[in-house]
């Protein structure tokens, strides 16, 4: 059954709507604790549009459970994550113009770049997840050039909207996953899951983690985010005993 990371990005989103000092995302990562979640992920990105700094290095030292940073293979963002050595780091590709991540990582053609990140950051003892569409060449030149895990890019599923093409999207997902873990990575997924799609992927047997952050947020804009992170969590936990 997998265990939920809550992506807290858009705490800092609003933060940075008016460049204030509040609503904090250090504080929003201990609710999300506090509510049971397994780890938390923020995304530095080079621009710095919501993530900073300074959160980074403040969640590296107070965050109890895994810290999960979302980043580019930029070597300025690398330097970053040398330093504070989070738990577990997630690389991901990055567009200025972008409103959110778009795709997954060019594991073929960023290879060489790919495994001089993950080199470094197994030096700092750091875990090395690649965020990837569930292709099989990504996923290969991921176990490849060393990552410890694979993240599926969940968008398209998300984005369906047949019955058919939702089957074949899970369809495509779970083939992914048996090629993940055949290739001794562990598995992970995410981009787009809500309170309403998350059921069928939270039943998907061996996937290890799940990040999920825009759905928890908006809900948290009504019942506050810890009681939002719960409810996901509780989702999750039903589902995936099923």
């Amino acid at each position: 059954m997998p265990v939920l990371n809550i992506n807290i990005d858009h705490i800092a989103t609003v933060r940075q709507a008016r460049r204030a000092d509040e609503p904090d995302p250090v504080w929003a990562a201990a609710q999300c604790e506090l509510a049971g979640a397994n780890g938390i992920t923020v995304h530095l990105r080079q621009d710095r549009r919501h993530i900073n700094d300074r959160d980074v290095q403040v969640l590296a030292e107070t965050v109890a459970c895994k810290l999960n940073l979302e980043m580019s293979m930029e070597e300025e963002i690398v330097c970053v994550a040398e330093g504070i050595q989070p738990e577990q780091v997630t690389l991901v590709p990055e567009k200025r113009e972008e409103l959110t991540t778009e795709g997954g990582l060019d594991c073929v053609t960023w290879a060489s770049r790919l495994k001089e990140v993950v080199r470094r950051m197994h030096k700092r003892g750091v875990l090395v997840s690649a965020f990837i569409t569930p292709e099989k060449k990504h996923i290969i030149a991921a176990a490849r050039h060393g990552c410890d895990a694979i993240e599926l890019h969940t968008g398209q599923y998300a984005n369906a909207e047949t019955p058919k093409e939702i089957y074949q999207q899970l369809k495509r997902l779970e083939a992914a996953r048996d090629l993940g873990l055949k290739k001794k990575m562990l598995v992970h997924a995410g981009h787009g899951l809500t309170y309403r799609n998350i059921a069928p992927i939270a039943a998907m047997q061996d996937l290890s983690e799940l990040n999920i952050g825009h759905s928890i947020i908006a809900r948290s804009v009504f019942v506050g985010i810890r009681e939002a992170a719960a409810e996901m969590i509780r989702l999750i936990d039903k589902f995936g005993k099923t």
